[in-house]
C-alpha cells in the first residue's frame, strides 16, 4: 500500500528537510514516527526537498507499507510521535504510479518579508527583517522578466546538483500589505537555493540600488556572482505542491484557487 500525506512544519530547529549524518532532519523525525504506527520500517519521499530554517505548510510526501491502518490512525499515530513543530496535516491512500516529488507539476512558494524600522520579536523565525523602505513596485515590474521557461543557473547555489537549470515560473508575484511584503512564486521545480536568490535580487530592486532592467542582465548572465544576495531561509515557506486531478491529492497549505 502507498499512502500519501501533507507535512506541515517549523524548519527553525532542523537542519532541512533531508535525514542527515550529523544534526537533525524533519525527514528522519518523520521516518521514525511513522515506522512506531506501521511497527515496520518506513522511508518516505517528498516533493521538494527544504534547506535549513526553511518552513512548510504544503509539503507531500510519500510512503509504502505492508501495515493496514484507517486514514485517521495513521494522522493520529503519526502526530503523536512527532514533535510539535511537525504535524501530518491530511492522509490519502494513492495508487503505486504516484510519487511524491517526480508526479507533481507545480511547486508554491512563499517568502515574507517585514519592511519597518522596527523589528518584529513575533516573526522573528518568520520573516526576513528589512528596515529600509522597499519600493514593491519596481519589484513587480522586475518579477516579470523571469516568468516563463528560462536558465536560471544565475540563481541557483553552488552546490546545487541538479543536471539541468531549466526551470518554468509560471507566477511570481509581490504583495504588500501595510508592513508586510508577500512574495509568491510557483514554478513546475526549483534549483537549490533558487527563490532565495531570487528575492535577494528582487529586495536589491526594491530599495533602489539597480533598475528593474538590471535583473534580465542578471539572467542572461547564468552568473550568479551577478545577481543579489541570498534571502534569509526563515522567511521561506513551501506552501502548496500540485498534482494532476487524477491522483486526487489535495493541495495542501493554500487554497486550490491560487492555481487557477
Amino acid at each position: 500500500m502507498r499512502i500519501a500525506l501533507g507535512i506541515e512544519y517549523d524548519g527553525t530547529s532542523y537542519n532541512g528537510w533531508q535525514r542527515q549524518k550529523t544534526g537533525l532532519g524533519v525527514q528522519q523525525c518523520l521516518e521514525e514516527a511513522l515506522s512506531r504506527v506501521a511497527n515496520e520500517r518506513v522511508e518516505v519521499v517528498c516533493a521538494g526537498r527544504t534547506d535549513t530554517g526553511v518552513h512548510a505548510t504544503g509539503q507531500v510526501i510519500h510512503f509504502d507499507t505492508e501495515s493496514v491502518r484507517s486514514e485517521r490512525g495513521w494522522l493520529l499515530g503519526a502526530n503523536t510521535n512527532l514533535p510539535e513543530d511537525i504535524s501530518v496535516t491530511w492522509v490519502k491512500p494513492v495508487d503505486k504510479d504516484f510519487h511524491a516529488r517526480f508526479s507533481a507539476v507545480a511547486r508554491r512558494y512563499r517568502y515574507l518579508i517585514l519592511n519597518r524600522l522596527q523589528r518584529s520579536a513575533l516573526y522573528r523565525q518568520r520573516a526576513w527583517w528589512v528596515y529600509e523602505p522597499l519600493d514593491e513596485t519596481p519589484m513587480q515590474a522586475a518579477a516579470q522578466l523571469l516568468l516563463g521557461e528560462h536558465d536560471f543557473s544565475a540563481f541557483r547555489a553552488a552546490a546545487c546538483q541538479a543536471n539541468t537549470a531549466v526551470r518554468a515560473i509560471t507566477d511570481l508575484s509581490i504583495s504588500r500589505t501595510d508592513d508586510w511584503l508577500r512574495i509568491d512564486v510557483t514554478a513546475n521545480a526549483f534549483l537549490m537555493n533558487m527563490v532565495r536568490n531570487i528575492v535577494g535580487t528582487l529586495v536589491a530592486v526594491g530599495l533602489g540600488e539597480h533598475s528593474v532592467d538590471w535583473i534580465g542582465d542578471v539572467l542572461e548572465s547564468r552568473d550568479r556572482k551577478k545577481g543579489g544576495i541570498t534571502a534569509p531561509p526563515h522567511g521561506l515557506t513551501l506552501v502548496g505542491v500540485k498534482y494532476p486531478d487524477a491522483f486526487g491529492v489535495p493541495v495542501a497549505g493554500c487554497s486550490r484557487a491560487i492555481w487557477i
